[in-house]
């Protein structure tokens, strides 16, 4: 036994004899000992009652119901996205059906179980402090600059989408009022909170819808995210000065406090900004901030809140104030913010949720008539929103397609509709049956975008150019890591692209609840080595970026759209593995029309040396493709005939101008395929290496599969002229 066993040894067995010396030669170590079957008794009797009243203790009671509504918000969110839904709609999903509507319903015993009326004030709290950090992140997200550039159309387009419900929202009040306004809540009160809650639009799912479906460097998604920032900050602060008046009680007494409010405003702005930027300045990089600086960060956010809710204004829009001030460095923004959401969006937003779903009661819209004023309230709040967004971007000039689009978009309202909702019912200006109608209003308006920026594409399908049209040339590239993308390029420039070579680069980020901030330097990042190789080589690229765990539907959605000639796509190594990637991979090969090239990259710099693997006459394609590279890149080829019926083969070369070197093999020798850059073969033949002659691929140069498309084209060089790798 070495020393530190022995010293172990030594160290437990001295120490442990010690305190059992001391533990029976205490005070009461004379003491009379029980019955034996009394303490049994009272043993099982002591312990079941301890755990019974640790079960129903407040903490136990706060961690069960935290570990209950995270797993159902995860659940029920990833079914909703498989759906094509925002995640959000399934957590808010979730915390309905964590409530009275659902779970409550068919087995009240778990629910009273596990929200008891005494446990519902720590979870409200915990909720709050989650949605402090939320619009914390909300206003960081907000790029002010981004309004003042595009001022003019943004707040003409964000304004109609605010004072048409606004003014919808007061109208329908008038018929409201008398029967879903609480008892000594005034009409002016009512009337004012209902126009806000119909102008209200969800920025952040906004945000990720425009991401997801690869809008974000588009003029339609800048414009329409722009708006939804002027639209959240114009509301925002029209809700901050209707709740100044309702704790006010009167539009007298809330003047002082809106007057304060835009002091409060002001000293933020021209004080604690510059202050703050001067903090961060020289102590923030692109990894890390100094603890200190976040500490100040942190403080402010608390500060801010809490003087807001002295104010009277709420403390939400302090915490949306304080995002909104703090430094511009993108750098600063990412960090701060990863340090914050994963905390605020996936352990304390859920409770949010479920609180609001313990609020929402279905069983009190329980009369035809309540449900018809249920659906009536929803329509108008679509034709206020979609239609006063629609028709102030057709009068601005958009085309029908980008104006009905804005309209859809901002008519997602999404958590934002259930924060103000929640203050509403909060301050006692909602009841619990108008309460619901509104929650279910914001449901239907968030679950139909999706639906309708379809129908939208499919009604007015995106044109092409007559230039495109005319030179009937696209490829398409799709990579997961940076520098995969590059080394795709650089095959393209291979085949012959060139500048009248029409490429889109496709890059699917796996996330799905990602921040335009982050989305933005994962674009970047993703993309900076195949824009440096697209420079060298003078072959321009369109970029499309996406955010979408369904990577394999992604590809297959914007291969539908630009209906390329061939998709070269990485990861030829893991196609035949049981592994997500490649169950991934095979169902693209399944679908797309085009022929597919997938690349495995050993090292990979030019195609100089080229070995083709041919079995039969299903590899003829193979030569082809080898041909192309022979004549614009200059690539050497070997055919290695692994086959003794040669006559196909044979015949091919005679009727071809092909001018490569032939030769019989039995099977790959892993030491003849090392001399080459480039191995070509057939995706069957890829399979067969895998299962059956147990190829290691460490060994082999780098891969190039071929997948024959379902279309066959009229001609297989569709690149153009011959020209040297760079």
């Amino acid at each position: 036994m070495k020393k530190t066993g022995w010293f172990y040894t030594i160290m437990v067995g001295v120490t442990g004899l010690l305190i059992w010396l001391l533990l029976t030669n205490g005070p009461d170590a004379a003491s009379p000992l029980p019955e034996v079957g009394t303490e049994i008794t009272n043993t099982s009797t002591t312990v079941w009652n301890s755990f019974v009243t640790q079960l129903h203790h407040p903490l136990a009671i706060l961690l069960l119901q935290i570990i209950t509504i995270i797993l159902a918000a995860r659940i029920i969110g990833t079914l909703f996205h498989k759906i094509g839904q925002p995640t959000v709609i399934g957590e808010i999903v979730a915390g309905i059906a964590l409530g009275p509507s659902l779970l409550g319903w068919l087995w009240p015993e778990a629910t009273l179980f596990l929200f008891p009326a005494n446990s519902l004030g720590n979870l409200q709290f915990l909720s709050q402090i989650g949605l402090l950090l939320f619009m914390f992140v909300i206003g960081m997200e907000l790029d002010i600059r981004s309004i003042r550039k595009k001022a003019h159309e943004a707040v003409v387009i964000s304004h109609a989408s605010i004072i048409i419900p606004f003014a919808l929202g007061v109208g329908v009040s008038y018929f409201l009022f008398e029967n879903f306004a609480m008892p000594g809540i005034s009409f002016t009160a009512f009337a004012l909170f209902m126009g806000i809650s119909m102008s209200i639009t969800a920025f952040p799912v906004l945000a990720r819808i425009v991401q997801e479906r690869g809008l974000s460097r588009t003029p339609l998604g800048n414009l329409v995210l722009t708006c939804a920032a002027a639209d959240d900050v114009t509301a925002w602060c029209l809700l901050a000065g209707v709740i100044a008046m309702v704790n006010a009680g009167g539009i007298g007494p809330a003047f002082a406090t809106i007057a304060l409010s835009v002091a409060f405003v002001l000293f933020m702005f021209w004080v604690v900004k510059p202050f703050l930027a001067r903090i961060a300045s020289g102590r923030v990089n692109k990894e890390t901030v100094n603890r200190p600086v976040v500490g100040i960060m942190f403080l402010t956010l608390l500060v801010s809140a809490y003087t807001c809710e002295i104010i009277g204004i709420h403390a939400l829009f302090g915490a949306f104030l304080a995002g909104v001030i703090m430094p511009d460095s993108f750098s600063f923004k990412k960090v701060i913010t990863e340090k914050i959401e994963d905390v605020a969006l996936v352990l304390l937003l859920p409770l949010f949720f479920v609180f609001t779903g313990l609020r929402t009661e279905i069983g009190v819209l329980n009369t035809p008539g309540l449900w018809l004023t249920c659906f009536g309230v929803t329509a108008v709040a679509v034709a206020g929103k979609f239609g006063g967004s629609t028709i102030a971007a057709r009068v601005l000039g958009q085309n029908w397609r980008d104006s009905l689009s804005i309209g859809a978009l901002m008519n997602t309202r999404g958590l934002m509709e259930l924060v103000v909702l929640n203050i509403g019912y909060d301050l006692g200006i909602l009841g619990p049956q108008i309460f619901t109608m509104m929650v279910f209003m914001a449901l239907i308006t968030t679950f139909m975008t999706g639906p309708a920026l379809s129908l939208i594409g499919r009604i007015w399908p995106e044109k092409i150019s007559a230039a495109q049209l005319a030179s009937g040339q696209s490829l398409m590239i799709s990579f997961g890591k940076a520098n995969m993308g590059a080394k795709l390029l650089r095959l393209v420039h291979a085949f012959g692209g060139n500048t009248g070579t029409k490429v889109s680069a496709l890059h699917v980020s796996p996330i799905t609840d990602i921040s335009p901030a982050d989305a933005t330097l994962f674009e970047a990042d993703s993309f900076a080595p195949l824009q440096e190789e697209s420079k060298r080589l003078q072959l321009p690229v369109e970029a499309i970026y996406r955010a979408n765990e369904d990577i394999d539907q992604e590809i297959m959605d914007v291969h539908d759209t630009l209906q390329p000639e061939l998709l070269l796509m990485g990861g030829a190594e893991t196609m035949f593995r049981e592994q997500p990637m490649g169950l991934k991979i095979r169902k693209v090969l399944a679908q797309v029309e085009c022929d597919v090239l997938l690349f495995t990259d050993h090292s990979f710099i030019a195609p100089n040396r080229i070995v083709v693997a041919y079995y039969d006459e299903n590899d003829l394609p193979l030569l082809k493709y080898a041909n192309i590279l022979s004549q614009s890149a200059g690539s050497v080829v070997t055919v290695l005939l692994l086959t003794e019926n040669r006559q196909v083969y044979e015949t091919e070369m005679a009727r071809c101008s092909y001018s490569f070197a032939t030769i019989v093999k039995q099977d790959f020798d892993h030491k003849f395929l090392s001399h080459f850059d480039l191995l070509l073969l057939t995706s069957a033949r890829w399979e067969h290496i895998f299962k059956d002659e147990g190829l290691h691929i460490d060994y082999l140069p780098s891969v190039l599969v071929l997948q024959k498309g379902k279309k066959e084209f009229h001609s297989l060089n569709l690149l153009n002229a011959p020209s040297q790798v760079a």
